[in-house]
């Protein structure tokens, strides 16, 4: 199969184009080919690739900058994603989009499944609201929410950051009143190539590690592995910070579904200690 990856140069489209291409052609795309904001453009681009299917990693995440730069958050977050979907449906493509947990309010006090109604709290997660609705414009499309991704090559996420202020030894805030479930990319990668293999019904589906933690425990976890007792992590409230833009405090997602279409997400905390066994930056 060949398979073009969108936004390949970033943390998640660098490991989901690395994890397909031992068994599909890989074309990974970055903006140096390919305006993705210029429709015509993007379409001549994928008919001239003619990919069997589309996987869209590219996305706007600063969730504070897109308060104020509304146009270029729905530019990518939802129009991209239009065009690719329209592209992928000319050529009868399996199309892969990812959104994310900010879609949801953030009130619930069990993991949220697919079928929990979105209220979505900034413009971040509107547009990445509107871009699943766009996505869904190719009949044979995936959109997969996936919540506080960490590993790669990039390693800039949260995760990452708290994993190496305690190695350096330095203070690491974590908030102990805001819940996750955190995405291993590596897992997230396999799961891509389980929902090219076929045997998945095309829809919604959550992609996270099993379980949940506050980011407190996830940090607890980190020091834990990496045998830190000394680690200086300092619990902070969601409501002592500042942030242009409001982030769901309950943003854990319920994998299920996943796993009854054949693949199980294994747990966070085992995500957590293959990350900084064989793939965190020492």
């Amino acid at each position: 199969m060949k398979v073009l990856v969108v936004g390949a140069a970033g943390q998640l489209g660098h490991a989901i184009s690395a994890h397909l291409a031992g068994e599909h052609e890989v074309v990974a795309a970055t903006r140096a080919d390919v305006d993705l904001t210029a429709h015509a453009a993007v379409l001549e681009f994928v008919q001239r690739v003619a990919p069997n299917a589309i996987v869209n990693c590219a996305s706007y995440n600063n969730v504070d900058g897109a308060e104020d730069n509304q146009r270029l958050a729905f530019a990518v977050n939802a129009f991209v994603p239009r065009t690719l979907a329209h592209a992928a449906e000319a050529l009868d493509a399996v199309f892969i989009h990812y959104s994310t947990d900010f879609v949801f309010s953030g009130t619930a006090r069990q993991p949220y499944a697919e079928t929990d109604l979105p209220e979505p709290q900034s413009v971040y997660a509107q547009s990445k609201l509107v871009g699943e609705w766009m996505a869904a414009d190719c009949r044979r499309h995936f959109v997969v929410r996936v919540e506080s991704l960490f590993g790669g090559r990039q390693a800039r996420s949260s995760v990452d950051r708290i994993i190496d202020a305690v190695r350096q030894g330095v203070e690491a805030p974590v908030f102990f009143d805001r819940v996750a479930s955190p995405s291993y990319i590596d897992d997230v990668a396999g799961a891509a190539a389980h929902l090219l293999g076929g045997s998945a019904s095309f829809g919604l589906y959550h992609c996270v590690n099993s379980g949940h933690a506050t980011w407190l425990e996830l940090g607890q976890e980190i020091a834990r592995v990496l045998g830190r007792s000394d680690a200086s992590l300092k619990p902070v409230s969601v409501d002592e910070v500042k942030m242009r833009a409001p982030r769901p405090r309950f943003a854990a997602l319920s994998n299920q579904k996943l796993a009854a279409a054949g693949f199980t997400m294994p747990t966070w905390q085992d995500a957590i200690a293959r990350h900084l066994h064989t793939g965190a930056p020492s």
